[in-house]
Parts: C-alpha cells; sequence; structure tokens
C-alpha cells in the first residue's frame, strides 16, 4: 500500500498491487481497435452499395466507422465530423454520394485526409451517374478528391488499404 500524506486539501490514496495488476488486466481484455477509415453516404439508400466497402476492410482487418450524413441536409454536421477526423486517428475517408456528389468534396475542404469519392448512381439522376461522376472527379485546385467508377465502393476500400499499406 502506498500512502500519500496528507496536507490542507490533499487526498490520502491508498494503492495495492493486487488492484493494480487486476485493473491492467481488465483493461487488456478490452478490444479497442481504432477506426482507420471513415466511411460516409449522403443518404440511407447508398447503404447497400456502400456495405461493399465496409465488408472488403472488415475481410482485410482494417477497422471503419460508418455513417450517413448529407452535405446539403447538414452541411454542419458534415463540417464538424470532417473536422475531427484526423484528431481521432482516422487515415483514410471513402465518401459516396449520387446526384450532384457534392459529399466528397465537402469532406475533403474539411480534413486533411485522402477522400476517396464513390459515385453512387440515382434513379433520379437525368445522365445515369455521369453527374456523380463528375461532381467526385472535377474538383477545383486544392481539394483533391480519388474518384473510382460509379457504385465502385469496394474499388475504393481497396484503395483505402493500400493508401493503409495493408
Amino acid at each position: 500500500m502506498t500512502e500519500f500524506p496528507r496536507g490542507q486539501g490533499e487526498v490520502q490514496v491508498e494503492r495495492t498491487a493486487d488492484l493494480e495488476t487486476e485493473v491492467e488486466e481488465e483493461l487488456a481484455e478490452i478490444d479497442v481497435e481504432q477506426p482507420l477509415v471513415a466511411i460516409v453516404m449522403g443518404s440511407e439508400s447508398d447503404m447497400e452499395t456502400m456495405k461493399k466497402a465496409e465488408k472488403e476492410l472488415d475481410e482485410r482487418g482494417v477497422n471503419c466507422e460508418v455513417r450517413v450524413m448529407s452535405a446539403h441536409r447538414q452541411p454542419d454536421l458534415v463540417a464538424e465530423y470532417s473536422k475531427e477526423l484526423k484528431n481521432r486517428g482516422f487515415k483514410v475517408v471513402i465518401a459516396g454520394a449520387g446526384l450532384s456528389a457534392a459529399l466528397p468534396g465537402t469532406v475533403a475542404a474539411h480534413t486533411p485526409l485522402p477522400v476517396i469519392g464513390v459515385p453512387l448512381t440515382s434513379a433520379n439522376s437525368a445522365l445515369g451517374g455521369m453527374d456523380a461522376l463528375l461532381s467526385c472527379a472535377q474538383m477545383p485546385p486544392g481539394v483533391p478528391v480519388a474518384a473510382v467508377g460509379l457504385n465502385s465502393a469496394r474499388n475504393a476500400a481497396i484503395l483505402a488499404a493500400r493508401i493503409l499499406g495493408e
């Protein structure tokens, strides 16, 4: 037992080697692997396609976090989430969106991390997904987005794994 002297405003703390060992053993059993890849998409309707990225990363043993957020309906949420990714330990972002596909570019504007855009086809698209593809690929200078093919969430995951050296 270790005792610290009592003084004005000080608290006596007692520790035993057994208690410290027990706590260390319990903490060692907790699996707290940090997700390295953030997968975001603009709509719940994108989930089926984007789950292919999550599956590929899972098969490769790469932890990821999956979120739905719209660059148009929730711009403040997208900006705040993107700004915190690096601080939270993420290394790569996969962003899928259809129609105007603003999500990949919006994320890239708010994070220094590599962003992989997945243009998604939509029944509402006048151009069969070409609009989303061009939105991902035609970014202004200083806001890079790597774009994969239409609905190619799995390829985005493979690229993310390569960026990570996996």
